[in-house]
């Protein structure tokens, strides 16, 4: 699949959901107030900015942001909301593309990591921020934690979420550590409706703190959210924070 259909002017326009889902404060909320502390003083980078729903409130917090972004839509999306001069963004892909200067903080949030669908991929990324990043800063990567304990033997596709107007399943193709997210939207009373899918690649935590290593970075501190909850062997999350080195 095509990252730049998938996250195309159709993606943009539903992405937004004010107040509610990812947007939601006691979602949004933690996450801008971590990232704030994280950044301290200095500058932030956000691989995958998409519409800014991280970028802006962090922006509001005195944290200059730059942003990352393949998708032409989603900037145009952001940039309704905040000009450029205000968050500047480059178009490319968050695993190769360059952007200036450097930052005491790079962050990829809500499973973005996943859509970068090699282990290549997915290690150019780390290679990436590290590249971006003073010495001593930080990397921080929010994503989900596989759940294969949900799949069943001799299946190869699993329901995740039901609700009245929505649901959501997944497709795993375990060979190539991937799974297709399928999400359908209807209404009840015409049943008209629309479908957004999107690829992703499975990687476990241990293999992230391999990447890290390999991109010179070591792992700080790992958590099941952004409150800063205990990551255990039953979180379906987690929220890691990678450090490179400070020199001398």
């Amino acid at each position: 699949m095509d990252q730049q259909a998938i996250w195309g002017e159709e993606a943009a326009r539903h992405y937004d959901t004010p107040g509610m889902g990812m947007f939601a404060p006691d979602v949004l909320g933690p996450t801008v107030d971590r990232l704030a502390e994280l950044a301290g003083k200095g500058a932030a980078l956000e691989f995958a900015i998409g519409t800014g729903r991280v970028a802006i409130p962090l922006r509001e917090r005195g944290v200059p942001v730059t942003g990352i972004e393949s998708s032409s839509a989603m900037i145009a999306q952001l940039w309704t909301k905040v000009d450029e001069g205000t968050l500047p963004v480059v178009l490319g892909d968050m695993a190769t593309a360059t952007a200036p200067g450097r930052y005491s903080l790079v962050y990829l949030v809500f499973n973005t990591i996943t859509n970068l669908l090699t282990q290549a991929e997915q290690v150019a990324c780390f290679r990436n921020a590290a590249r971006h990043l003073e010495p001593g800063g930080r990397f921080v990567i929010e994503t989900f934690v596989p759940d294969l304990r949900r799949l069943p033997p001799g299946q190869d596709a699993v329901v995740f979420h039901s609700e009245p107007g929505y649901f959501g399943f997944d497709t795993y193709d375990l060979q190539k550590q991937q799974i297709v997210s399928h999400h359908f939207y209807f209404r009840e009373e015409d049943g008209r409706g629309r479908v957004f899918r999107s690829p992703h690649r499975l990687v476990w935590p241990a293999e992230l703190d391999l990447m890290a290593q390999l991109a010179g970075m070591e792992l700080e501190s790992r958590h099941a959210d952004w409150a800063g909850s205990e990551f255990t062997a039953e979180s379906r999350s987690h929220v890691s924070v990678y450090r490179v080195p400070r020199q001398g």
